[in-house]
């Protein structure tokens, strides 16, 4: 995908690794609408801001109508509440879901007559290494992550006829509020794994793995899966 023809939708981009997104989208030349809850928390330069909550499905309409030029959707939106399944707030749970399952796949059926009306595009899935690595304490978190990649394998093979294709970025910790408890030695800078999302796109990547720990754990899936 040459995303200096591109026209980018990108939600959760007023903050963190949708804000990197989005500014890496405009440096490669792609018009960008930045996609939040609240347009007006969207202060990067060159985008255009657009009122979009993934929960909202009359906010998802809207927004579709308005980006109707849209050729690539990037569900980055999420939520970590810190939910274990069994002892955790059962409501947190169905938030981390709405957010993080139900949001993009919400949003993905909304734009995906208008990128193939465009000619046909791309969607990226921002995942998790969780996707795959299931601990107890992030229990919520990591199920709302691994629906979310099951959700990409389907859709991608839904809509290929239809000339668009799904890639799927897993990542583990990022220098963002979401991991702003994690150790500093921990965690990766944002900007590097926005521009290999980017990278993985312009190469048609079906799954972008941005780091050594979701390599490894990848890696390691699917050893334990031969044997």
């Amino acid at each position: 995908m040459d995303l200096n023809k591109t026209v980018a939708v990108v939600t959760g981009a007023n903050r963190g690794l949708g804000r990197h997104l989005a500014a890496g989208l405009v440096k490669r030349g792609a018009k960008v609408y930045a996609a939040a809850r609240n347009p007006e928390t969207v202060d990067l330069p060159g985008v255009i801001p657009l009122k979009l909550d993934v929960t909202d499905a009359e906010s998802i309409t809207a927004a579709a109508r308005i980006a109707s030029d849209a050729t690539l959707l990037v569900n980055n939106a999420g939520i970590s509440t810190s939910a274990a399944l069994i002892s955790g707030d059962i409501d947190d749970v169905r938030r981390e879901m709405d957010v993080n399952f139900y949001g993009p796949l919400a949003v993905t059926r909304a734009f995906a007559p208008v990128i193939e009306n465009n000619g046909g595009g791309t969607v990226l899935n921002v995942l998790s290494v969780l996707s795959w690595f299931h601990p107890a304490a992030l229990g919520s978190y990591a199920s709302s992550k691994a629906a979310a990649w099951a959700m990409s394998d389907a859709v991608r093979e839904e809509l290929a006829p239809r000339g668009i294709s799904v890639s799927a970025l897993h990542v583990a910790y990022m220098d963002t509020d979401m991991a702003a408890g994690v150790p500093a030695e921990q965690k990766i800078d944002p900007a590097d794994v926005a521009a290999q999302a980017l990278d993985g796109i312009e190469s048609g990547l079906a799954e972008i793995l941005a780091d050594d720990t979701t390599r490894y754990v990848k890696q390691s899936l699917s050893s334990s899966n031969s044997e």
